[in-house]
Parts: structure tokens; C-alpha cells; sequence
């Protein structure tokens, strides 16, 4: 039989998160260190872009699959291979810098290999929180998800700018190995509940094709009104703020004279909003109109984009300011997003859902990444931010006020409870 969250399951969750965290820790300071020596190494905007392009496309293309396995395989095994696979790669890599046989096209392979592995955790991380927290306290989990993502994001940045001054690279890449085995025990010690209703079920499941059970994902993302619009709004948003993202340590290095430590305080300035953003979402209990404050904290994002955008040469305060902007937004929609899907989806469907959630959203990622090289040699660096942020504010407003989503009401818990069982019944 399928086992509730109840608190001894919290307990055991809390355990294994705390362990995750350790984990990220790590993996930050290895994704702050590799980006910041290709910004170093190669001062290209190409390259740079390639660096986020093969970082998004292949947890784009395995999301979807990683999802069913989720669903199909036992959680706890998956999450160790998948972790196990990641410490491996960077212990590879860690071999390439100490040998001397490093360069760019290595660390492309490297930054998609740990890519595929992120996209068989991510999901299945995921889909463990409803499994083990009782209903009641998912908000508040979710914001306090996000608020050590915050403190971490911080730290990591912070370490790995303070350690790349320090020690030789292949050094530094030994926190991530070290965090991962840090990250194992708790996982080995908990048990995470199975979400199968019974053997038979299980036989049932088993004996379905892995399509059919793809297929189900999409028809359960489709009985829900109102997430398409979401997921467009998040795919649409992924894409204009992704030349930020690939294009930050060159607008920092090259546009405004920083180095290190400015890269390492403007990433920390938006992990400081994000940290404040999530201790909003973990101290107030109940959110009435999540999907209008999804759509607001949308534009807010943007708007901290714009300023990023317009901020004069070398005043990095502008930048800080906008880090903090976006920050404390993302959280937030994050936060109701995730939990609005684990109030309404089934245990036993929400990797599949969780997964192409993350597909979807970022499906044009990629495109957003590999493009925004080129596109900052035509328009320029600030001039494509500026020109991002600025349709960025556009297009809620827009999908706000032509679309049915405005009026619906997941507040009302009879039309809740109604949709639940429609879901429950695909």
C-alpha cells in the first residue's frame, strides 16, 4: 500500500534534503568555476553560449524520459545512480586539468554529460517532496527549498571566487566529489515511500508500453486549465532571460571592467533576492490568487532585467540592484507553481509531469542560448538585455489580458476538488 506523508516521513525527508544540499553546494561551485574559465580562457561570446546551449539541451531532450522512469523505477536507486554518474564525470574531469590535456571542447562534453544526470534528478528530487510532506506544510517546503538555494547560491559563488584565486582548478573540483559522498549517506540511510497503490497496480504499470505512459503524462498536463498557459509563459520567459544568463560573466568581465569578485557578488546579490523571496514564501502559509501573482511577479522579474539592462558602465550597484529584483521573484512563482502541481497532480504521475514541466519550460532554452552569441556580436551585449527585458514585460501583460486564465479560480475548493478528480480518473 501506498504510505502518506506523515511526520516521521518529514523527518526522513528533512534528512535527505539536508544531504542534497550538500550536493548543490558542490555542483555550483564546479558550474561557477567552468564558466568562469571559458570566460577566461576564450573572452567569447560564442563560446559562452555554446558553454549554457549544451548545459540546457540535453536535460531538455531527457526531462521527459527521466520522467517516466521516475515514475516506473524505485526513486531512491535512481537518485544514487544519477548522483553516482555525476561525481564520476567530475572525477574525469578532474583527471583532464591535472594531466594538462584540458581545453574548451572537453569542458562542452563535460558540462553535457552532468547536463543528462541533472536530468534524471532533477524530476525524481521533485517528485519525492509530496511523497513524504504532508499537504499542509508544501508551500512552506518549497520556500524553504528556495531559501537554501538562496544561502548555498551565495556561499558557493562567493568560496569558488575566493578559492579560483587561491588554488589550481583541479582542486577545486574535488568539493564536488567530496559533496557528493556527503549527499549518499543520508540517502542511504532513508526509506522514500513507493507511490504504488497495490502489486496488481504495479503489475499493471509494468506491463504498459513506456509510450503509453508518455502519452499519459501529456493528457494529465492537458486536463488541468490553465497550466499550458503557464508553461508558455515560463518557456517564453526562460528564453529572453537566458541571454542574461549566458552573457553575464562576459557583461561583467568585458562591457563593465570586473573581475572575479564582481561576477562572484553580482550572482550573490541574486541569490540574496532569491533568499528573501523565499522567506516570504516559507513564512506566509496560504497564497489566494497564485496564478495572478505567477503573472505578476513575472513582469517584476523583468523589470529587475531592465535595470541590469540599463545600468551604466561599471556601476555595478544598477546590477546588484536588478539581481535582487529578480531574485525575490523566482522563488515566489516557483514556490506556488510547484505546489499548485503537487496539490493537483497524483503521486504516481507527478515525475512524468514535473518532467516535461522542466522540458517544456525550457524547451527553447537552447535556441535562447546558442543564438545569443551571434546576437550580441549584431546588436551588442546591453542592446539585446535591453531588447530581451523589455518583451519580457510584454508578453504577461499580453497572455494576461487576451486569454481565459484570469478567470479561473483554484481558490474555490469545490472547483479544486473537481479538477483533482478529473485527474485522478485519467
Amino acid at each position: 500500500m501506498e504510505e502518506l506523508a506523515n511526520n516521521n516521513t518529514f523527518r526522513s525527508y528533512l534528512f535527505f534534503w539536508s544531504g542534497q544540499l550538500f550536493s548543490l553546494f558542490g555542483s555550483s561551485i564546479v558550474f561557477f568555476v567552468l564558466i568562469w574559465w571559458i570566460t577566461v580562457e576564450t573572452q567569447s561570446v560564442v563560446f559562452l553560449a555554446l558553454a549554457t546551449f549544451l548545459q540546457i539541451l540535453p536535460m531538455t531532450i531527457f526531462l521527459p524520459i527521466a520522467g517516466v522512469f521516475s515514475d516506473r523505477l524505485d526513486r531512491k536507486k535512481l537518485i544514487i545512480v544519477a548522483d553516482s554518474l555525476q561525481a564520476f564525470i567530475t572525477f574525469i574531469l578532474i583527471l583532464f586539468f591535472q594531466t594538462g590535456l584540458i581545453d574548451v571542447w572537453i569542458i562542452m562534453i563535460i558540462i553535457s554529460l552532468r547536463s543528462i544526470c541533472q536530468a534524471f534528478h532533477v524530476p525524481t528530487v521533485n517528485a519525492v517532496i509530496p511523497s513524504m510532506v504532508p499537504e499542509e506544510n508544501l508551500t512552506r517546503i518549497n520556500g524553504i527549498n528556495f531559501l537554501f538555494t538562496g544561502i548555498i547560491g551565495i556561499f558557493a559563488q562567493l568560496i569558488a571566487a575566493i578559492l579560483w584565486i587561491i588554488f589550481p582548478i583541479n582542486l577545486i573540483l574535488w568539493l564536488d566529489v567530496i559533496t557528493f559522498f556527503i549527499a549518499l549517506l543520508p540517502l542511504l540511510l532513508i526509506k522514500i515511500p513507493s507511490v504504488r497503490k497495490n502489486t496488481e497496480e504495479k503489475e499493471i504499470i509494468i506491463k504498459d508500453s513506456f509510450l503509453k505512459e508518455f502519452r499519459l503524462g501529456f493528457k494529465t498536463l492537458r486536463a488541468i486549465p490553465g497550466l499550458l498557459i503557464l508553461l508558455v509563459i515560463g518557456m517564453l520567459s526562460n528564453f529572453l532571460i537566458r541571454p542574461l544568463i549566458t552573457l553575464l560573466p562576459l557583461l561583467v568581465n568585458n562591457i563593465h571592467g570586473g573581475g572575479t569578485s564582481h561576477y562572484a557578488l553580482t550572482l550573490a546579490f541574486l541569490h540574496g533576492g532569491m533568499i528573501i523571496g523565499a522567506l516570504a514564501t516559507s513564512i506566509k502559509k496560504k497564497w489566494p490568487h497564485k496564478i495572478r501573482i505567477i503573472f505578476v511577479s513575472t513582469v517584476i522579474i523583468m523589470v529587475g532585467y531592465l535595470i541590469i539592462a540599463l545600468a551604466p558602465k561599471g556601476l555595478f550597484f544598477n546590477i546588484f540592484i536588478g539581481g535582487i529584483i529578480m531574485g525575490m521573484t523566482m522563488p515566489i512563482i516557483n514556490s506556488l507553481f510547484q505546489t499548485f502541481l503537487q496539490t493537483v497532480v497524483p503521486k504516481d504521475k507527478l515525475g512524468r509531469i514535473t518532467s516535461i514541466d522542466w522540458a517544456l519550460s525550457n524547451l527553447l532554452s537552447p535556441i535562447g542560448a546558442i543564438i545569443s552569441g551571434p546576437l550580441a556580436l549584431i546588436l551588442g551585449i546591453t542592446n539585446l538585455l535591453l531588447y530581451s527585458a523589455i518583451i519580457g514585460i510584454i508578453i504577461p501583460v499580453l497572455l494576461w489580458s487576451f486569454t481565459k486564465i484570469r478567470k479561473l479560480n483554484y481558490d474555490d475548493d469545490v472547483e479544486l476538488k473537481r479538477i483533482i478528480e478529473k485527474v485522478n480518473n485519467i
